[in-house]
């Protein structure tokens, strides 16, 4: 019986109330925190997308392999490249832990930004590699002048995020080539895009996979966990040159992506009004952000991302412990960066719910008035 109320619900079209129940708890109510915290999409996947993960749902009971080889065969022709060059992962997560597992070494060296997205550095210290972090340029690109001198044959891998993850910030792509060009032929280059979406119109910025990649040493890794809106359903993707990606291979879970999240990949790739419709409501909510900030004398990080990493002045420890005692959420502390918080960007009623917290006690965190006390 359980089987056939599941079958109906996925041959009728679903009504807004049914679509609500899978959407994301976005506004706090009762216990409920306002989440900006995890750079995640506050509007979760399309109504396309939803009705493909509920009809997925019958599949339960069998291996995914069919949708597994479709999703790689669809991501290869978005990208012009042959399906042995696509390594899916269970999130872009598992991409960054193989690539550790299958390159790094007690002896290696693994060369980062700083700050960074961690997890690359957490599998590069499990592998038992000397983890060399280098500091942001002023701009909050990554300083590739001094992370060239950092390389060596003992160098394997280097990580860059780009756009960087916390910084929201852009390294630009003459810059990354050029870096590439003198990178030795012994040390593979990880670019993490998982912010490619929200970058694409960024002057200076290009993808990696706008062309097919022809550079035996780059690996490019995606998300489905941003614009898509499927961070709970972990998928990522990694394209590299067939060799590159037969290293990593061999590390990864088997059958590490689940069947509903194959089928609402494939939905969602080719649903680009849902991705416009995002983008721009990202940009919009990012826009009334800064605004909101500068009234307040603040001068948040040029942001091209879905979050904004802003300095308020004071101890981010506290000022994050301020909101979550006010049951908001936002993004933990990176201490390369101690008076600066990381604010997803949420919907409308978010953000000013956002603000009102940080307005409360009197006065404005961060304000002279805080910053004296």
């Amino acid at each position: 019986m359980a089987g056939a109320a599941v079958s109906a619900l996925t041959t009728l079209p679903l009504s807004p109330e049914v679509l609500r129940s899978f959407g994301p708890m976005a506004k706090a109510t009762g216990d409920l925190p306002v989440r900006l915290d995890s750079n995640e999409n506050p509007y979760g996947p399309s109504r396309k997308v939803l009705e493909s993960m509920l009809s997925a749902v019958t599949t339960a009971n069998r291996y995914p392999r069919p949708e597994y080889r479709g999703l790689v065969q669809r991501i290869a022709a978005m990208h012009r490249v042959q399906p042995e060059q696509v390594l899916l992962g269970c999130g872009s997560s598992e991409i960054l832990r193989v690539a550790a597992v299958a390159l790094l070494s007690p002896g290696k060296k693994f060369v980062q930004a700083s700050p960074t997205f961690e997890t690359a550095e957490r599998y590069a210290q499990l592998a038992g590699a000397a983890v060399i972090s280098v500091p942001l340029d002023r701009e909050f690109a990554h300083d590739l002048d001094s992370m060239l001198s950092r390389i060596d044959v003992t160098t394997p891998l280097i990580y860059i995020c780009n756009p960087n993850n916390p910084t929201g910030s852009v390294t630009p792509r003459g810059a990354l080539d050029a870096f590439l060009a003198q990178v030795p032929a012994t040390t593979t280059v990880l670019i993490d895009e998982a912010y490619h979406h929200f970058a694409s119109q960024e002057p200076g910025y290009a993808s990696f996979l706008d062309h097919p990649i022809e550079n035996d040493r780059i690996i490019v890794s995606r998300t489905f966990s941003k614009v898509y809106g499927l961070a709970g359903m972990r998928l990522g993707y990694a394209i590299a040159k067939p060799a590159l990606i037969s290293r990593f291979r061999p590390y990864l879970t088997p059958i590490n992506v689940n069947a509903v999240v194959l089928r609402a990949a494939l939905v969602a790739m080719d649903d680009a009004e849902g991705i416009e419709d995002y983008v721009g409501k990202n940009a919009m909510i990012r826009h009334e952000f800064f605004n909101q900030a500068e009234a307040r004398g603040l001068k948040p990080i040029h942001s091209s991302t879905n979050f904004v990493m802003m300095d308020v002045h004071h101890p981010a420890k506290q000022v994050i412990e301020h909101f979550q005692q006010n049951n908001v959420w936002i993004g933990r502390e990176f201490p390369a960066l101690d008076t600066y918080i990381r604010v997803s960007l949420g919907k409308a009623e978010e953000m000013k719910e956002f603000w009102r917290v940080y307005d409360m006690q009197g006065g404005k965190i961060g304000s002279n008035e805080a910053r004296k006390g």
